[in-house]
């Protein structure tokens, strides 16, 4: 039964993401989901109670692979700890600024009150990845790759250092996309005072 349920609910994503390609997200409804899926709107409703979080299901899918590739770049093992942190910075920006996934954070943020769309978004998405983050700096910590810190606390400067240059662009639409050349060049400039506030007390014996 199990099985049955969770192929159900996969075959109702994968024609959502159908129709959301066809109509984008405001053209596309659950009556022409449910059109396709077959069977009754309320069966849908049962596994997705929301356009929304049917939307973001959808999204999360599409990008989880490429979500986990990204954070598998950070790893000490590859040495330089700011190397990998400005690699995994680059990747992480071209990652959350594409036009995909722009789209779902302008949908949270307009939707954020409604339901569990907003608590459901940041569980699956920047939690996720903040939990990854700290856990890296927690052991460049413990190896003396970094001075001792809060690793939650040293994760949001991360994050905020990264976005800190181009996140307001893209959310009022200032700019549609910003090209990787200028992504790179914010990157390289947010590690650099990161590693400033962090790096090891000994960097500069």
């Amino acid at each position: 039964m199990k099985k049955k349920t969770e192929a159900k609910r996969q075959a109702i994503v994968d024609i959502a993401a159908e129709v959301f390609r066809e109509l984008g997200f405001e053209g596309a409804s659950m009556s022409e989901i449910c059109r396709r899926v077959g069977g009754s709107k309320a069966t849908i409703y049962n596994y997705f109670p929301s356009k929304e979080l049917l939307f973001f299901e959808v999204m999360h899918q599409a990008n989880h692979a490429q979500f986990v590739t990204i954070h598998a770049m950070l790893d000490l093992e590859a040495g330089d700890v700011g190397e990998a942190l400005r690699l995994f910075g680059e990747a992480l920006l071209l990652f959350i600024y594409s036009a995909d996934v722009m789209a779902i954070r302008r949908l949270v943020m307009t939707n954020a009150c409604n339901g569990s769309l907003g608590q459901t978004c940041f569980e699956l998405g920047p939690r996720r990845s903040m939990d990854e983050i700290s856990e890296f700096l927690r052991s460049a910590i413990e190896r003396g790759q970094l001075r001792p810190c809060a690793p939650a606390v040293a994760t949001f400067h991360l994050r905020g250092l990264l976005e800190s240059e181009l996140l307001d662009s893209l959310i009022f639409r200032v700019d549609e996309t910003i090209s990787t050349e200028r992504i790179k060049a914010a990157v390289e400039r947010a590690i650099a005072v990161f590693m400033a506030a962090y790096g090891p007390t000994n960097a500069a014996a």
